[in-house]
């Protein structure tokens, strides 16, 4: 008579390294957020230059040629050029702060990517998304950090914004949420650029844009065949809706077309930098 002894359950297998729970992701997220911002408080160039040029755009462009753009606005006459001009490019100034900390995001992500610290935390248990993440969340909230300085500015040389405490709660919000999006794309640009030096001036593209837009200037002034870009490109309902927050002037579709686009640059962020650090985890 043969007897059989019941085998021990196997031990569960332990996950790859990228492949966590969603708890474990997110206590990862935390971890390379916190990483983040210790880089950002240790070596506070990068930070210090996102804040400091809106700041020197905003006292040049205001005390320059506050006083002659501002008599061309529609209903300003020459007395009140420079304090009308202010407070109507305050809310392009805050866009560019933002699109200016993309530059800062892509830089970091390179430099990780270059020195071979990226490739050390493939190897480890960490969550591919985490790494990705905490450099998202870590420029999100630098972002919102310079726009508060930035406003602070604005206000101490005379910007009065009319806004109830409803309406700051949503530009508070629409502010995260644009910073976010730059973010993914500032990360997708890190990851795809071949050095550092490349990976810094991709996002100048992202500063360009609220110049192209309305701005600094209305964007019926501008010629015919760069209005249809201008009034349809994604910083122009950035703007309006934040001016139109702080200002009360008319919001429109602004609002709808500015969280939609939001979505669709998280969206083609989200995608590039997974897919390329996915194809450059598989080739190392």
């Amino acid at each position: 008579m043969t007897t059989t002894t019941a085998r021990p359950p196997a031990a569960p297998r332990p996950p790859a390294p990228g492949i966590r729970r969603p708890s474990h992701v997110v206590a990862d997220s935390i971890t390379m957020l916190n990483r983040n911002l210790l880089h950002m408080v240790r070596y506070p160039g990068l930070s210090l230059f996102t804040i400091v040029l809106p700041v020197v755009i905003l006292l040049l462009i205001v005390f320059v040629f506050g006083g002659t753009l501002g008599a061309g606005l529609p209903g300003v006459d020459a007395e009140g050029g420079r304090a009308a001009y202010l407070a109507y490019v305050m809310s392009g100034i805050l866009v560019i702060t933002m699109a200016g900390t993309a530059g800062g995001t892509a830089t970091t992500v390179s430099m990780d990517m270059t020195e071979g610290i990226t490739a050390r935390f493939r190897t480890m248990a960490i969550s591919r998304a985490a790494v990705l993440a905490g450099h998202v969340l870590g420029n999100t909230i630098q972002a919102i950090i310079a726009v508060s300085l930035v406003l602070g500015v604005g206000v101490l040389i005379g910007f009065r914004p009319t806004a109830s405490p409803l309406e700051w709660l949503a530009v508070a919000g629409l502010i995260a949420l644009i910073a976010y999006a730059i973010s993914w794309l500032g990360v997708a640009m890190g990851i795809n650029a071949k050095s550092v030096e490349v990976a810094s001036n991709l996002p100048l593209i992202l500063t360009v844009l609220p110049l192209l837009g309305s701005g600094f200037v209305p964007t019926d002034s501008m010629p015919a065949w760069l209005q249809g870009f201008a009034q349809y490109q994604p910083f122009t309902p950035f703007i309006e809706t934040i001016r139109g927050l702080l200002l009360g002037t008319p919001l429109g579709w602004n609002p709808a077309l500015a969280v939609g686009w939001c979505v669709v640059i998280v969206i083609i962020g989200y995608v590039w930098s997974t897919v390329l650090y996915e194809r450059k985890s598989v080739r190392s």
